[in-house]
């Protein structure tokens, strides 16, 4: 019985599959602008309310509030996770066969980069603002730029340790801690009080949907991919 390789061309159904999902994402980050855009009042009434209870227990629980700023300020940072992928893409580079992949994810973590700042720029959401702050944080608020730094970064990674057939252990391992920094930045960036839920929620399907986006690219465009041959992996170039 004969089992494709993950590298091999995806079957149409699966294609198919995949770019309804995209499409569902993409229309998901649409919906999520255009209602704060709007200023949506449950929106806005739910986010106030989570924001002023998690702002009290930031402010209740000084231990607490600074190990999040540690792992908000400089863990998950979005220039630690596009040093990140920086040292993927060299590693891919290095590899010679890999030199189309690299390219597409650093294309990929700069058209993120793009979007946020021109979505900051264009919505220009306030942030929270609190008499007694834990943290601060400039620019504008939509999207969490953490949050979608965080996505696009580990969703590439994740995707590209799948392509090259990593399993077992360490893809558990890789599937784990990319959860946890995902899930982690976006709330530590709500209960250091510089974000608003819907913020977060923003940069998170944002993310995903550049990721997806880039997969979709990827598949199309990028040459050469083939099937692993003694677990050298795929080669595109």
């Amino acid at each position: 019985m004969h089992i494709s390789s993950v590298d091999s061309p995806p079957r149409p159904s699966e294609h198919r599959t995949a770019a309804r999902a995209t499409g569902v994402l993409a229309l998901c980050s649409v919906l999520l602008l255009v209602l704060v855009v709007a200023e949506w009042g449950p929106l806005l009434t739910a986010d106030g309310e989570i924001a002023d209870t998690t702002h009290r227990w930031a402010v209740d629980e000084p231990g607490l509030t600074h190990a999040f700023r540690i792992l908000s300020d400089w863990v998950w940072d979005p220039w630690t996770m596009r040093l990140l992928a920086a040292v993927a893409a060299i590693w891919l580079v290095w590899r010679r066969h890999a030199r189309w992949t690299a390219l597409w994810l650093v294309a990929t973590c700069a058209v993120g980069t793009l979007v946020q700042q021109v979505l900051k720029a264009a919505v220009g959401r306030e942030r929270p603002v609190w008499p007694d702050p834990v943290d601060t944080a400039h620019f504008a608020a939509y999207p969490s730029g953490h949050a979608l730094t965080a996505t696009v970064v580990c969703g590439l990674l994740l995707w590209l340790l799948h392509r090259y057939g990593v399993g077992g252990v360490l893809w558990f391992t890789a599937l784990a801690v990319a959860a946890l920094s995902v899930l982690g930045v976006g709330l530590t960036r709500i209960w250091l009080g510089v974000h608003w839920p819907s913020d977060v929620l923003g940069g998170w399907v944002l993310g995903a949907t550049l990721v997806a986006l880039a997969v979709l690219a990827h598949r199309r465009w990028v040459p050469g991919a083939e099937p692993r041959d003694g677990g050298t992996g795929p080669r595109d170039g």
